[in-house]
């Protein structure tokens, strides 16, 4: 019989103890995730992950996160998501792309008995053997300096040669020349009588049993002939061990009794004859798993069913703290999720990773499950697992459940816990963010709707949703509220930190700025028309005490200048088309001496260097003002021509169009 499976509360990849990023702080994290995104190349990113666990998750989680997206869009492709290197890593929810797929359990031997005799030069006693020359046998078994107790190469005896064949006339011709055979063992340790079962030769059974055969001498794996009985789905044979005497309860080398083979093979006949005998439900194999726990585990409802009605404990709990609820939710047998539920199965007993049935059923998508379990699953309970349902269905897009769940009114600002968020390099907390870095726009619309908060995680959605391209995103984010505005408490600057990943997008660039983006922060200066210090690009420079010192400690406690941003190597070569969408944002700027160095570093930005110098134009000073006393939302309320409405709200145009 096969080792029974421990249960994983997750994918494959999902939801190790803890990732590489969860020993670094907050503000080493987030340095390292922006350095990343200012370095690398856009157009190579994937979505994070490996559970695993988050996991990839998910890790993980990881496990991938992204499986296949719904709803997907990008300014440029990326990919299925944002690269591990950008904004956060999957380390253990994680983890995998989509669920991993469901392996049948079936137990089996891993070492089963030989199928086949030895492929080696047939003997004259085992060729009459095979072909059933009773006297032929006779007459070699007699023969003077035969000796049948002396093995071939793999240990195959005379007597296993009649077993596997069924000869059992010349069986008990060799038992009677020589009786001390009945209990000799091949290499793997098989008796006669275990050969006999495996092959279901029930006439030998009978010989062997008769000539006083051992009932319970096991094999190499510890299976006794009993327990091949079981495997092998013979109630006769069953029946004539059981007669004879055989023990009930011995365990196999992975601690399995002859029950957990006969709940498996769901043979109601051989359950009943086994518990008649002493059988008992409640032993558990080296993983915890009992009996009934095996046939939740391998969707037997009927072995199910039987083992209830004889006692067996319908909350019992592997060694890792899985149920028999949770194992038929991981394994997607319906069936079994809802009679165990009617049964009143307890859904609220967590294995030692902390996950509920309803955890792993979300995860895996299965809709009807999840509706079998909401009813029975306390909220309460969920909320101390410090992770909810609706983070593993957004993990691997499960919309579905996700609707579910939403209908359900599960609270779709619920945060992970503190642990379960470190196992993120990004250290993401909420199902929204889940939603947006897998690119799932229909989840995302459906989390918004139902009033998820854009701006509860510290790494925002908004800013992934611009590193990673997509303006379908970002514009769903902005329209319910997002923080345009919004920095990085670990990794202040003196701009909008979301500028930092959409420069290289000019369309979203000035999208953000006409949704109320602030520029004027972008040219305001620590150095002003003085020489900039060095640019510190690299963890190895900002920890260097030579550029340190060159930079004065009021700049060190405002954080990065946006000067200093647009000269990253990645950023510069657009540093005149970005300023020059800034300008048509101020009024009267002072351009710093490093921007000026950017402008005259190409002499096709000469004209966005003369559009900088004062005085700015009447039209473009009235328009700044327009909008500071109306505000951009009520614009279109104004009794104004649609061209001039336009201009006001930045649209490209000519000044004669009104």
């Amino acid at each position: 019989m096969a080792a029974a499976r421990t249960t994983a509360e997750g994918s494959s990849s999902a939801l190790e103890d803890y990732s590489l990023y969860s020993n670094l702080s907050d503000d080493e994290l987030i340095q390292l995730a922006i350095e990343r995104s200012l370095t690398d190349a856009h157009g190579n990113g994937n979505t994070s992950g490996n559970t695993s666990g988050s996991g990839n998750t998910s890790g993980n989680t990881s496990s991938n996160i992204s499986g296949n997206t719904s709803g997907t869009c990008s300014l440029h492709q990326t990919g299925s998501g944002i690269n591990p290197s950008d904004v956060g890593s999957v380390a253990a929810l994680s983890s995998q792309s989509a669920a991993p797929p469901r392996t049948a359990v079936h137990y089996s031997s891993p070492n089963p008995p030989t199928e086949k005799p030895p492929d080696l030069e047939e003997e004259p006693l085992f060729e009459a053997i095979r072909a059933g020359d009773v006297n032929r046998v006779k007459a070699l078994a007699m023969k003077p300096g035969t000796n049948l107790m002396l093995p071939s190469n793999p240990g195959w005896l005379a007597v296993h040669q009649a077993a596997f064949y069924n000869q059992h006339s010349c069986l008990q011709v060799l038992l009677s020349a020589q009786p001390g055979m009945v209990n000799k063992r091949t290499a793997q340790g098989e008796t006669a009588l275990m050969v006999a079962v495996n092959r279901h030769q029930l006439d030998c059974v009978q010989v062997l049993l008769e000539n006083g055969a051992d009932l319970d001498i096991p094999n190499s794996d510890k299976e006794t002939p009993l327990f091949k009985a079981c495997e092998r789905n013979s109630p006769t044979a069953v029946a004539a061990l059981l007669n004879g005497g055989a023990a009930i309860n011995t365990r196999c080398i992975h601690g399995c009794t002859a029950l957990h083979e006969a709940v498996v093979q769901s043979n109601l006949e051989i359950c009943e004859m086994l518990l008649k005998a002493g059988a008992k439900h409640s032993l558990t194999n080296i993983y915890g798993i009992s009996p009934l726990f095996s046939a939740a585990q391998s969707g037997q409802i009927a072995s199910l069913r039987f083992l209830l009605r004889h006692g067996a404990d319908i909350n019992t709990q592997a060694a890792d703290g899985a149920t028999a609820l949770f194992e038929a939710a991981k394994n997607e047998h319906e069936d079994i999720v809802q009679f165990l539920v009617s049964q009143n199965a307890d859904a609220n007993k967590a294995g030692k990773r902390g996950l509920l049935p309803l955890h792993i059923a979300a995860q895996r998508g299965n809709d009807t499950i999840v509706s079998s379990l909401i009813p029975v699953t306390s909220k309460a309970r969920i909320r101390r697992t410090g992770i909810s349902p609706l983070h593993m269905a957004t993990e691997r897009n499960r919309d579905d459940v996700l609707e579910s769940l939403i209908a359900a009114g599960f609270e779709v600002n619920a945060q992970l816990s503190e642990e379960r968020s470190k196992l993120y390099e990004d250290r993401r907390s909420t199902a929204l963010y889940f939603a947006v870095i897998n690119n799932n726009i229909d989840a995302v619309q459906m989390l918004l709707a139902a009033g998820a908060d854009p701006n509860l995680d510290m790494f925002k959605p908004l800013m992934v949703a611009a590193r990673m391209g997509c303006i379908q995103t970002v514009a769903l984010l902005v329209e319910h509220g997002a923080d345009i505005n919004a920095g990085i408490p670990t990794h202040p600057t003196t701009f909008p930190a979301i500028y930092m990943f959409s420069m290289k997008y000019l369309t979203m660039f000035k999208y953000l700025l006409d949704n109320g983006g602030h520029a004027l922060p972008c040219f305001d200066c620590f150095y002003g028309n003085q020489p900039h210090p060095p640019i510190k690009t690299t963890r190895s420079d900002r920890d260097d005490p030579r550029v340190i010192n060159r930079v004065p400690e009021a700049q060190e406690r405002r954080g990065v200048q946006f000067c200093e941003m647009i000269s990253v190597p990645s950023i510069c070569r657009w540093a005149g088309p970005i300023i020059d969408v800034l300008l048509d944002y101020v009024g009267h700027v002072t351009l710093c001496s490093r921007l000026v160095e950017h402008l005259d570093s190409f002499s096709d930005w000469s004209v966005i260097k003369e559009k900088a110098a004062p005085p700015r134009p009447l039209l473009q000073l009235c328009r700044l003002q327009v909008l500071q006393l109306v505000g951009r939302r009520r614009l279109n309320r104004l009794p104004l021509p649609g061209g001039l409405i336009r201009f006001l709200q930045h649209d490209d145009m000519l000044l004669d169009d009104f």
